[in-house]
């Protein structure tokens, strides 16, 4: 089924918020609401935000009100630091009932439900497989709360798969993500100088990017894949080789045995590792992820790709702090003027600053020249790479703030360029996401 009237649950969340800001991007959706108990984080168009919690009653009424046809439950909390496990129990599981209940009857106008589960569903132990696949279930009893909940609540949304086989209900496992947005513990413990590891412990790892996990949620809006699919970016790293690449020197100060008191001792200086993180770290996991591949999604990072692109983050962070003006704030009235104003004229040029016009020209002229003169060599460029060679010295969000004015046929020189040159994982990344907001992924 196509879908064309979404509801997203949690939309104050990061995943709701970024999943909410790429379907705005598909004209043939007709409505988008949102709906949480607490203010969007996310700078939004028009998606329509609606004040509320996981009351079923309330829930059920806006989905017939608004005859919702796709509903994507984002809430999961799957990092036990995030909430405590009385809250994060009401939220995980609870929650997840309740909407469930809001979309049952033989009334329901819903026909698709999309949950964002965890991986933390398989667990992590000394004799699992090397990779997990869909059909597999959990080895052993959940060992951690946060565990239990993401077991209980699947189970729910299994049941409701049951009980509705008119509906299509599909289960996204995610592995950890990884991404310059992202507030985790992996990527707390990933930023400390110094990242404490178990003695005689080197754990796979594997990751998903924050663009493939939202890319992951959409695809699974525009396509009818029931069940349970795993997503993760191909390949894995040993935590070894993930901390090279971070640029981050490990410590392994904490014993094979008592590491729960070990971890204990580090909360008291500030450094702190969930229990769930505690089994990654001894270890590890993988997860198979050709399901989703072969039902048709092409993932944009592998494991190695996005521990790649995080150490570019980190590494210009420092630069981007001191320009950011701070995070965004869901202002109602001012956002209600921008929607409804007849005044308003192009509410777009209020979204942000744009870069100089001089700029963005020399810029245009000189990947005209590296696309149209002919190098008689046969190397990717000629002696237009003369002239773009001056953009190589640009810091990655100073050359990104360009993009915003480029064509597709110059965001794919650009790419050519960078692909030559300095290789930037986020500067290529951004261009990527604006050839998909035009239209022009080849």
């Amino acid at each position: 089924m196509r879908s064309r009237r979404i509801l997203i649950t949690g939309l104050s969340s990061f995943w709701g918020g970024r999943l909410a800001q790429g379907l705005e991007r598909d004209p043939e959706i007709e409505t988008i609401i949102g709906v949480d108990s607490q203010d969007p984080n996310r700078e939004l168009e028009r998606t329509e935000f609606v004040r509320v919690g996981t009351q079923h009653a309330l829930i059920r009424r806006i989905v017939r009100a608004a005859e919702i046809d796709t509903v994507i439950d984002a809430r999961m909390t799957v990092d036990s630091l995030a909430a405590a496990p009385r809250v994060a129990h009401e939220n995980n599981v609870i929650g997840t009932m309740n909407i469930l209940t809001a979309c049952s009857g033989p009334d329901s106008p819903v026909k698709k439900f999309v949950f964002k589960s965890s991986a933390h569903y398989y667990g992590c132990e000394q004799d699992d497989p090397a990779f997990f696949t869909e059909e597999m279930a959990r080895p052993r009893p959940a060992r951690t709360p946060i565990e239990r909940d993401i077991v209980e609540a699947e189970a729910a949304v299994a049941e409701f798969a049951e009980r509705n086989d008119d509906k299509v209900v599909t289960i996204l496992r995610f592995a950890n993500g990884l991404g310059p947005d992202l507030r985790t513990s992996h990527m707390a413990l990933f930023t400390l100088p110094v990242v404490p590891t178990i003695l005689g412990f080197d754990p796979r790892y594997q990751f998903i990017h924050e663009e493939d996990i939202v890319g992951c949620l959409e695809y699974v809006v525009r396509h009818d894949l029931p069940g349970v699919l795993n997503g993760a970016g191909d390949g894995v790293l040993a935590l070894s080789e993930v901390l090279d690449l971070l640029g981050r020197p490990s410590l392994p100060l904490l014993p094979p045995w008592g590491t729960g008191l070990a971890v204990s001792a580090l909360g008291r200086v500030g450094v702190r590792i969930p229990p769930e993180m505690q089994a990654q770290l001894r270890f590890g996991r993988g997860l198979d992820n050709r399901r989703l591949k072969a039902a048709g999604y092409h993932y944009r990072f592998t494991t190695r790709e996005a521990v790649q692109a995080t150490a570019e983050h980190l590494r210009l962070r420092p630069l981007l702090r001191a320009g950011d003006g701070g995070n965004y704030r869901y202002e109602h009235e001012v956002e209600e003027f921008l929607r409804r104003s007849p005044s308003v004229r192009n509410a777009g040029q209020e979204r942000g600053w744009r870069a100089p016009v001089d700029q963005v020209e020399e810029l245009r002229r000189a990947l005209g020249a590296a696309r149209d003169v002919p190098d008689p060599t046969g190397a990717p460029e000629s002696k237009g790479a003369g002239a773009l060679s001056a953009y190589d010295s640009l810091a990655s969000e100073e050359l990104i703030a360009l993009l915003d004015s480029l064509e597709p046929d110059d965001l794919r020189a650009l790419r050519r360029h960078e692909q030559s040159s300095r290789r930037r994982a986020v500067v290529l990344a951004a261009i990527e996401r604006y050839l998909e907001r035009q239209g022009a992924v080849d």
